[in-house]
């Protein structure tokens, strides 16, 4: 089934790994058509699940890869590693600092509030899109870490948790007062960075080799910072912690299994 997939060059299964991420985006921002109110059970189980995805994803098809060809090229692998793993993370919180200083100076109101959940998804949609495609990218080297159903678990992961975050965007905005179709597209555009991420990514990681292991901490760290920032405490508002940990540990675990097994 996958095998005209796999025989495509690393750049073109990014940008179609990514266009996927991006439709699943497109998909929950579409609940806007149906209901104003989506299950908020539901939602916060598949953040949580995404969350384990995402936490196995960054060590197996990140860490481990970046150790591995670190050491090969002859540079300190855990040095690599917390360099990048740090860049990730402080870029992501000069970003985010960055816009909620601009967004103070604006009356605080509903229009707001929404403004500021836009525009935080897609800053973070960037460094996923990003991870997407330095997955893909790094096949191309052989990596023992690095295998082709790791990156598409990567993708997939990233994908389940893009469908509440279409859903988080759009849904806020009619509630505002926007048509559903102003909604909607507001919802599906806050994902059009990650194919253009993915395939960057992918690029770099192909032409650049001497950066990979950099590129493979930096999106781990970046993908960590968005599931200790904003997944979990997310998935958590309603009270349901307990199940949601579980939900957790069970995306967790199918990462890993898959990863170890099909890898």
């Amino acid at each position: 089934m996958f095998v005209w997939f796999i025989g495509l060059p690393h750049t073109v299964q990014a940008l179609l790994a990514t266009l996927f991420t991006w439709a699943v985006t497109a998909a929950g921002a579409g609940l806007v058509f149906c209901f104003r109110h989506p299950g908020r059970t539901v939602m916060d189980a598949m953040l949580g699940f995404a969350a384990g995805v995402m936490v196995a994803a960054s060590f197996w098809s990140l860490l481990d890869p970046c150790l591995e060809l670190a050491e090969a090229l002859g540079a300190c692998p855990w040095l690599t590693a917390l360099a990048g793993i740090a860049c990730g993370g402080l870029l992501l919180t000069a970003g985010d600092k960055l816009f909620a200083r601009g967004e103070d100076r604006l009356p605080n109101d509903g229009r707001r509030r929404c403004r500021l959940l836009f525009f935080s998804i897609t800053l973070h949609n960037i460094p996923e899109g990003l991870a997407v495609g330095v997955a893909f990218g790094s096949l191309a080297y052989g990596l023992e870490g690095a295998t082709f159903a790791a990156a598409c678990l990567l993708a997939l992961g990233i994908g389940l948790q893009n469908f509440p975050e279409g859903t988080a965007v759009s849904v806020p905005l009619r509630r505002e007062g926007m048509s559903c179709r102003r909604a909607f597209l507001f919802g599906q555009a806050s994902a059009l960075v990650e194919p253009v991420a993915g395939t960057a990514g992918a690029l770099l990681a192909l032409r650049v080799r001497p950066l990979l292991p950099g590129l493979l901490a930096f999106a781990a760290g970046a993908m960590l910072y968005v599931v200790v920032q904003e997944l979990i405490p997310e998935s958590q508002q309603a009270g349901r912690r307990e199940g949601v940990a579980l939900f957790t540990l069970v995306g967790f675990a199918v990462m890993m299994v898959l990863d170890v097994v099909l890898g």
